[in-house]
């Protein structure tokens, strides 16, 4: 039987005990719980997860599908990161109201912004129903079989679950396929920008601070979120009103130092945990340099233009980290698993895998695994590299290939079904739309010329001039007549004809040969969980992240990246001042700022130093999506606000070191002081609740001893 319960397992992968690992909140009572206190949290399981009485999660949401958020009042005012909320910045900002230089902060709820196609989604319960989706399965169908019947059952699943109106449910895979639960949730619909710093603070260090320590990025932003009177989900509408949430995280005036408690909340994207050692190789030393050399010449082009116009600064701020992440990111993965010798360990536990299987009569039926992963994979490798090209020519980095990527799945739905015209016509309506917005042919075309070479494909720098699909009005011309009229638009273009080739050969040969082999892997994939499982049976496994809500524990700890280097955990607002370039688009610092500095006027968010916090480190394992995620402290108290790893570390998506990976946090007290001191929206800080858990565990210890007296 492929069901295995898997409720207090933890990752066998060169992991140390309460190290790594992110845990499904639900299924926290014992081990977990254990684990947490020894390392100094004073929260029960259900402190952080209840479903019948408020708690932790409840302050948790999804920002958008890919960010975490939490709400921090009973207004429900709610804290993500600058990078998470930086579209909706973007979008509301112009050369005469510059928020992404300048800031913005809503000094009323009146002046909150409001911002279309933004959600915020909450958990209202987990429920493990692997016995009802995996109900049928068994070893003797095909993978489609499978997943048919899968589907089948998930959705019978959904469909007669109870819930309220205003709800949703959704279930989820993991453990490879071996277990799955089901979610109720609650999305609100109705969210409005309510501060933001200027990007001198927001993004300070921009791409040569990203993803290295030590940081100094005050990256938060602020939204609200609006309910209708029964305080439900409701779509915008000016007689919302602001949500009353179960939960709000107090904050805490006390801080961190080494060696304290931190849980981090959140919803994490994708990591790989359980890879072979193989396939480690393969994306380290194949997949991901090909990736990397087509978002670097993207980024050549777009940086230079950004620095030379303000306008072109505006327009492609967030395009440009959007690229720049993984592209800076996927450089330090690859130097982290080369660091940590990452692919001769995994090497070694596999030797240690084939031993157990022996030593449990599993080799029969487990012992052909590794050998067939080497095999596949060396098919594998070239088609997943060729396939992962197209999408970073045609869908990250170009946006006139993207365009006509758009237009040919409109061809071919209109082919298919020409019934579908007005659908197809609002979809690429608003393809263009989207990316026209903030489109400049010039740097398109100059990011065209450098990355289509690297797919291996031709260049025609004159398509720019003869398309339509570069000009709004033009493009939409395209689209004018019945079916049969706008496929012969399309086929005319010149951008369109010269891009059509290239994508059919995409959908026709490489696509659905990826689609192929990449079956077999993931089937051999779930094979090898089931095998580790069942040879190990005393290791304990976390599910890989998969978008779903995670508890990741760990403390404050500072790490030494190389020989004779080591990194405190804490960085402070000096520092912000040492790294200061004036007029530097990275590391200029605003006026007002380096005043706040040189005075010292800092308030009541100094530490006992007398000095400002900025950022600082913790070994919670986190990803992608964990972007925003609250830093809790021993008490359930918000402290930091994470937002990235340490260079090395990045590999924690498919290798957690303890020795190498940590996350980095803004310290809560460097937000608390840029709303209050800096953009003085001390209105806000109002509205949440300041605590100073320390101070009032010390009291309690000092009554205690006078007691014992």
């Amino acid at each position: 039987m492929r069901l295995i319960k898997l409720l207090c397992f933890f990752v066998v992968f060169q992991v140390s005990a309460q190290q790594g690992g992110m845990w499904i909140p639900s299924l926290l009572e014992g081990m977990n719980e254990d684990e947490m206190q020894n390392l100094g949290s004073k929260l029960t399981a259900k402190d952080i997860y209840d479903v019948n009485n408020s708690s932790l999660k409840d302050a948790i949401g999804h920002f958008n599908g890919g960010c975490t958020s939490e709400v921090i009042s009973d207004k429900g005012l709610v804290l993500t990161n600058h990078h998470c909320g930086f579209s909706q910045i973007q979008s509301h900002s112009s050369l005469e109201n510059d928020y992404i230089k300048n800031g913005f902060w809503a000094m009323s709820l009146e002046e909150e912004l409001p911002n279309e196609g933004l959600f915020i989604e909450f958990i209202v319960s987990i429920h493990d129903v692997t016995d009802t989706v995996l109900n049928g399965v068994n070893d003797t169908m095909t993978e489609k079989e499978k997943q048919s019947l899968i589907t089948r059952n998930s959705n019978a699943a959904m469909a007669s679950w109870s819930k309220e109106n205003w709800q949703d449910v959704k279930t989820k895979s993991f453990y490879e396929g071996n277990q799955y639960f089901l979610f109720v949730t609650e999305r609100f619909e109705d969210i409005r920008l309510v501060g933001a710093p200027p990007s001198s603070i927001g993004k300070f260090g921009s791409d040569t601070d990203n993803w290295v320590f030590p940081r100094h990025t005050g990256d938060f932003s602020m939204f609200r979120i609006y309910a209708d009177k029964n305080n439900r989900p409701a779509k915008y509408s000016k007689d919302n009103v602001p949500y009353k949430p179960k939960h709000y995280l107090p904050v805490s005036l006390d801080g961190v130092e080494e060696g304290d408690f931190t849980m981090v909340f959140g919803f994490p994207g994708r990591t790989n945990e359980y890879l072979p050692a193989v396939a480690i190789e393969h994306i380290t030393k194949e997949y991901n340099p090909t990736n990397i050399e087509i978002r670097e010449a993207a980024l050549k082009v777009i940086d230079a233009n950004m620095k030379a116009s303000d306008e072109v600064r505006i327009k492609y701020a967030s395009k440009q980290a959007r690229i720049a992440n993984a592209w800076k990111k996927w450089i330090g993965e690859n130097l982290g698993i080369e660091k940590s010798d990452a692919v001769a360990k995994r090497r070694e536990f596999e030797t240690t895998f084939k031993k157990a299987l022996k030593e449990n009569g599993l080799e029969a039926k487990y012992g052909h695994i590794l050998p067939e992963f080497d095999k596949l994979y060396k098919e594998f490798g070239p088609i997943n590299i060729k396939r992962r090209n197209f999408v970073e020519v045609f869908l990250v980095t170009s946006e006139l290939m993207q365009m006509t990527f758009r237009a040919y799945q409109v061809e071919q739905a209109l082919l298919a079904n020409p019934e579908s015209l007005e659908r197809a016509k609002a979809s690429l309506k608003g393809s263009f739309e989207g990316i026209l917005k903030n489109f400049d042919a010039n740097v398109d075309k100059g990011v065209y010329l450098n990355v289509m070479p690297l797919y291996g494909k031709p260049v025609d720098a004159s398509i720019y001039d003869k398309t339509a699909f570069t000009d709004l009005d033009s493009a939409l011309k395209l689209l004018e007549g019945d079916a049969e009229t706008v496929i012969k638009n399309l086929n005319d273009d010149a951008a369109y004809a010269y891009a059509k080739p290239i994508i059919d050969e995409f959908f026709n040969t490489i696509d659905a040969e990826f689609q192929q082999k990449n079956e077999v892997i993931s089937a051999l994939q779930t094979e090898y969980m089931t095998a580790l499982m069942k040879a190990l049976p005393n290791e304990r496994y976390f599910p890989d992240a998969n978008s779903t809500l995670r508890v990741t524990y760990g403390q404050v700890r500072g790490y030494s990246p190389r020989d004779a280097v080591y990194y405190n955990p804490v960085t402070y607002l000096e520092g912000v001042v040492e790294k200061y370039v004036p007029g530097d688009y990275e590391f200029d610092v605003p006026q007002k700022l380096l005043d706040l500095y040189n005075t010292k006027d800092y308030g009541p968010y100094a530490d006992k130093n007398g000095k400002v916090p900025v950022c600082f480190l913790g070994t919670n394992h986190t990803t992608g999506g964990n972007s925003g995620s609250p830093a809790i402290d021993a008490e359930g108290n918000l402290v930091g606000l994470n937002f990235d790893r340490v260079w090395e570390g990045t590999m924690s998506d498919m290798n957690y070191d303890p020795e190498i990976c940590r996350n980095i946090m803004v310290d809560l007290r460097y937000v608390l002081f840029i709303v209050d001191k800096y953009a003085g929206a001390k209105h806000l800080i109002d509205e949440m609740t300041l605590v100073h858990p320390k101070k009032a565990s010390g009291k309690k210890n000092k009554k205690k001893k006078k007691a014992k007296k």
